[in-house]
């Protein structure tokens, strides 16, 4: 296949590609036949699928959900802030719910 995005291979490499396949007695190549009874995993797996539609999105929503918002903030702020690792943005919203919900 050529465009863009992938240079054609060899003949050589080619050939060890399939010999590699064919070495393999647990993935073999699919045949034209199988290929013709293959069917889309929603009609295979309809209770299956259905109970996977149903369960997109992870985790259960929150009883105080978050609004995502745009804010320009200085670079060094956020590299600071970044620098903490992972759950920062969490860590932030907690600093600003300290600040602006405390009774002055």
């Amino acid at each position: 296949m050529t465009d863009k995005k992938h240079t054609p291979i060899s003949d050589a490499e080619e050939a060890r590609i399939q010999k590699l396949i064919a070495s393999d007695p647990d993935a073999p190549e699919i045949t034209d036949a199988q290929m013709a009874e293959a069917r889309p995993f929603t009609e295979a797996f309809p209770a299956l699928a259905e109970k996977m539609r149903k369960n997109v999105g992870g985790r259960p929503r929150s009883a105080n959900p978050k609004v995502p918002v745009s804010i320009r903030l200085d670079q060094e702020v956020v590299a600071k802030l970044k620098a903490t690792g992972p759950g920062w943005q969490s860590r932030v919203n907690e600093m600003l719910r300290r600040e602006v919900l405390t009774d002055r």
